[in-house]
């Protein structure tokens, strides 16, 4: 940081020539010294000729070097902002309202700059940072940081503090740990240096409740996209009213997504701009209302207690009505049911392409059947924990064969493996499938979920449908992603699915390595906790073997006499482009995780 009082007054005081005079600049208010021979004015007679010496309020001009200064100390700085600047290295970090006037002009571009004066310490408005650094190199380093990296860089010096301030000015998103002590000042700090933001997400350390709501919408009054999460310890104290006064103040918000709705009681959203929403955590809603036209997405994961209350037929009824436009749908409760479906296909949502319904057991075939009649376009399925059986699956496939891409099963007891192969077989553009815990071992009464403090499932797991091991074979050439995960009945498999990259075994414990075939070149990663050691030797061979055999597809070449035909390695052979793809491949060797 430059001072310009002991910087430029005392580096005159052992020189008496005119030359040397004319190298500094003119004196200052403040200085007690002689402008001819720099000794004190008090009781003091100067005995240098005053002609060949220019008067004191001659601007230097013969130095460059020393214009420069002069003019980004004195000339554009007001006299009295002086004190402010020579204590500014005692500031904290969060503090920057005593900022030197030229914080407010139009600001440069960053891009680009040189240093003509490297090693100099001039402002960055000169195009020069602390140390002789380019302003538009400080900038791409400073705008890497994290939020609290760059607070701290602020405090740094001069330099640096206008180039935190232009970074802070600029930025668009932001996203903060919130500590648990001084949320709020830390919060007010931190939002009222950037008026351009429209992308905010907090992780709260500690409670949150309206006076965070306030702070946002003060601070932030062109926000588009808000999400506040909450760690462990953290309880969001929120209530309905609060946040639905928040949603119909910010008339620009588009997106909002918040954890840990416990305590919302009754809830009324009216908002033209809202296009996404989710709440996790919902708790016992008396009122549920969704006044959005715009709405396209929305995410309603309720609390697992039982002694949950709320209404989700007239929830979903009513959202019908008042979101014509939704495409995604999720929802996440112990209490879906089959009415719950039958009020959602009565909606006529003509847009949706994404629906999940979680944790229902009291969905049925009956429910399937009601929502392939009425969705024909859907992209997505997830009826994860429901009731289905294989029928259920059989009507999937027969109203969605040219648009389902995924499809998610998990936790479904009624399922057995013929299910799931006629499912791959029928669905051509399926890419995604998760069956875990669809296929348990019928010897086992405690199910991995059990052990996990997960919900317990149905009785069903002992039925009929799963009183022996069962085998599964699949063959699909879209396929990218499967999941078996605590398929504990699965004892042979048989995968040929050469685009398929992720495969989830994790808890497969009675899967014989000997009835393993994995024909997947694709493979990158291979999820097998839980399982046998000779199940994992088994995986980790096959894998290998795929991508040993990519690399003996060698060309064959006969010897100069044209006597015998041998395998030329690549160096031999010219490059094409297959060899390129082939090397290629075998750089990227499938990892099995078993952690």
């Amino acid at each position: 940081m430059h001072h310009p009082h002991p910087h430029i007054s005392s580096s005159a005081s052992a020189y008496s020539s005119a030359a040397a005079f004319d190298l500094k600049p003119a004196k200052r208010r403040g200085s007690y010294n002689c402008g001819r021979c720099g000794l004190p004015k008090k009781g003091h007679v100067c005995q240098v000729n005053s002609g060949t010496a220019p008067p004191s309020t001659t601007t230097p001009t013969s130095s460059p070097a020393a214009a420069t200064i002069e003019n980004s100390s004195s000339a554009s700085c007001p006299p009295q902002l002086t004190p402010l600047r020579q204590s500014s290295h005692l500031r904290r970090a969060l503090s920057f309202d005593d900022v030197d006037i030229r914080c407010d002009s139009p600001e440069r571009d960053l891009e680009g700059y040189d240093s003509p004066y490297s090693g100099t310490d001039l402002d960055p408005d000169d195009e020069i940072v602390s140390g002789g650094l380019p302003a538009g190199f400080l900038w791409e380093v400073l705008r890497r940081l994290p939020p609290a990296g760059l607070l701290a860089a602020g405090g740094v010096c001069k330099g640096w503090r206008e180039t935190t301030k232009r970074l802070w000015r600029a930025a668009e998103e932001l996203r903060l740990m919130v500590p648990p002590r001084g949320q709020l000042r830390f919060m007010g700090s931190v939002l009222k240096k950037c008026p351009s933001l429209v992308r905010l997400a907090l992780k709260m350390e500690s409670d949150v409740d309206a006076t965070m709501l306030a702070c946002i919408a003060f601070s932030c009054p062109n926000l588009e996209s808000m999400e506040i999460s909450t760690s462990n310890t953290a309880v969001n104290r929120i209530t309905g009213d609060e946040l639905g006064r928040f949603v119909a103040d910010k008339r620009c918000l588009t997106s909002l997504k918040m954890e840990g709705c416990s305590n919302l009681g009754a809830l009324v959203l009216s908002s033209s701009s809202l296009s996404t929403l989710w709440l996790s955590d919902l708790y016992s809603l008396s009122k549920m209302v969704f006044n959005c036209p715009n709405l396209k997405e929305i995410s309603l994961e309720f609390s697992r207690q039982e002694n949950d209350t709320t209404n989700l037929t007239t929830m979903v009824d009513g959202m019908g009505r008042t979101c014509p436009k939704l495409q995604n749908i999720h929802v996440a409760s112990a209490r879906l049911s089959h009415a719950v479906v039958l009020s959602l296909t009565a909606a006529n949502l003509r847009g949706l392409r994404m629906l999940s319904l979680v944790l229902g057991s009291e969905i049925t075939d009956a429910s399937v059947a009601a929502i392939a009649s009425s969705y024909s376009k859907l992209e997505l399925l997830d009826l994860s924990g429901s009731g289905i059986s294989d029928s259920g699956i059989g009507m999937i496939c027969n109203v969605l064969p040219n648009t389902l891409s995924r499809l998610l099963l998990a936790l479904c007891p009624n399922i057995t493996s013929s299910g799931i192969q006629f499912a791959t077989a029928q669905l051509p553009l399926l890419e995604l499938m998760d069956c875990g815990m669809t296929i348990c071992d019928p010897d086992s009464q405690n199910s991995p979920s059990d052990e996990s403090g997960d919900n317990q499932l149905p009785n069903a797991l002992n039925s009929k449908l799963h009183l022996m091991y069962q085998k599964l074979i699949i063959k699909h050439n879209r396929l990218k992603k499967l999941s078996l995960w605590g398929c504990s009945g699965l004892d042979a498999l048989c995968l040929n699915c050469p685009e398929l990259n992720d495969l989830n075994l994790n808890s497969c414990k009675n899967l014989h390595p000997e009835r393993l075939l994995l024909q997947c070149p694709s493979l990158r990663n291979v999820h097998a906790a839980g399982c046998r050691e000779m199940l994992i030797r088994a995986i980790k061979g096959q894998v290998s073997d795929n991508t040993a055999s990519l690399g003996n597809q060698f060309q064959c070449k006969r010897l100069a006499d044209g006597s015998k035909r041998v395998r030329a390695p690549d160096c031999l052979s010219p490059q094409t482009s297959d060899d390129k793809k082939r090397r290629r491949v075998m750089e990227q060797q499938c990892n099995v995780l078993v952690d």
